[in-house]
């Protein structure tokens, strides 16, 4: 009896497998590529978009051609009036007498009259808001005694934020041969008003202003259809065609975009929200890293001290396609010795951002202080100590 039963269970043993079905193992995740699409076909002479943080390119097209710039003169026209106001050569209160040529002055206008007195703060407005020639002579009068030596400033000013092919002839960008910029200079004079001017940078986001009993409505028509967009500046001439630089900033990311030679002022507007759709949908911009921001130590040799602390000399910030910030690689690279003495900002490596292989962003590791001179025999000893670290290296 008990073998029948042994039997039968060696049986069941054996088919038992036959009609168990194994339990299901889980499929692997599919993987889904980040697919980033080229950028949009913009209708006009040229176009740019960039980060503002970073500094990515993320769509262009002959931004280093030169162009007219009609009115977006007026964005460095604000520059440098924003920068006679903080450098405290006037103040937003004082009065302006019109001249007669300020009074004359063709194209858009604030309507100011001749001899009579305006406020800096009126025609600020009536510059930025307005777009108005005349009040953008007046303003340039005012701070240098005349047009053409306002614009002997604006070229100053151009050449020391690297706008490397731009040159200025007039405060209000009336066509002139010798008066012309490009795409790329635009983004960087945008950039520079921006994260140098913040509070009056908002002065471009004004939707309207009254002046003389006229109301004048801001050209940027995308600061009605965009709630993200907060400037910055319209231009049209025969010649130009309609322009726009516009930045917006939707979460913790800026774009400039740069819009130039287009057919309409619709086109201007659509070509212009194109690309910021297209910046924003598909990028992301991460900040890294703070300038000064300790990283790491590194030895100190005939110093008088063994230690040094060394980060960035500038924040660093990484545009990259959505979804792939895990993937980011950070690589850092020293001097195999580092000898006092040392001053602060001095370059001691680097460090190197990469995705997917490619390098993406790089910036010098620096000292974040100084280290003086070591003693004579602080000196000796570490040479000392040095010597007999590569010898043991040697012998390894």
């Amino acid at each position: 009896m008990q073998t029948l039963r042994s039997r039968f269970m060696l049986l069941f043993l054996l088919l038992t497998p036959l009609f168990v079905q194994a339990a299901p193992q889980p499929l692997p995740a599919p993987v889904i590529p980040h697919v980033v699409p080229s950028a949009p076909q913009i209708a006009g002479t040229s176009h740019l978009l960039i980060d503002f943080d970073s500094g990515k390119v993320l769509a262009e097209k002959d931004a280093n051609q030169r162009i007219e710039p009609a009115s977006l003169t007026k964005i460095m026209t604000g520059y440098v009036v924003i920068n006679e106001l903080t450098n405290g050569n006037m103040s937003m209160d004082e009065m302006v007498t019109i001249s007669k040529k300020a009074w004359k002055m063709p194209g858009s206008k604030m309507f100011i009259e001749v001899g009579k007195q305006v406020s800096v703060r009126d025609l600020i407005k009536g510059m930025v808001i307005q777009s108005g020639n005349d009040a953008s002579v007046a303003l340039a009068e005012h701070i240098a005694g005349s047009e053409e030596v306002f614009a002997q400033l604006m070229n100053k000013y151009a050449k020391a934020l690297g706008m490397e092919h731009t040159h200025f002839m007039n405060a209000t960008g009336l066509p002139n041969p010798d008066h012309y910029t490009t795409a790329h200079d635009l983004a960087i004079l945008t950039k520079a008003l921006i994260s140098k001017f913040p509070e009056e940078y908002k002065w471009y986001s004004e939707k309207k202003f009254t002046y003389n009993g006229i109301t004048q409505y801001n050209r940027n028509k995308l600061l009605w259809q965009d709630p993200t967009v907060d400037g910055l500046k319209t231009g049209h001439t025969e010649t130009a065609g309609y322009c726009l630089v516009s930045s917006a900033k939707r979460d913790n990311m800026r774009l400039i975009s740069v819009v130039l030679g287009t057919n309409s002022m619709e086109k201007r507007v659509q070509e212009s929200q194109k690309l910021l759709n297209y910046g924003f949908r598909f990028f992301e911009t991460h900040p890294l890293y703070k300038a000064q921001q300790r990283l790491n130590d590194v030895t100190v040799w005939e110093g008088s001290k063994d230690i040094l602390g060394v980060g960035l000399a500038h924040d660093l910030y990484v545009t990259i396609p959505r979804g792939q910030y895990k993937d980011l690689k950070i690589e850092t690279t020293l001097e195999p010795e580092i000898i006092a003495p040392i001053e602060t900002n001095q370059p001691l490596g680097e460090l190197q951002v990469s995705l997917n292989g490619e390098v993406i962003a790089e910036q010098p590791l620096v000292a974040l202080s100084n280290v003086e001179e070591g003693s004579f025999f602080k000196k000796l000893i570490d040479q000392i100590k040095r010597t007999f670290s590569s010898l043991f290296s040697f012998l390894d």
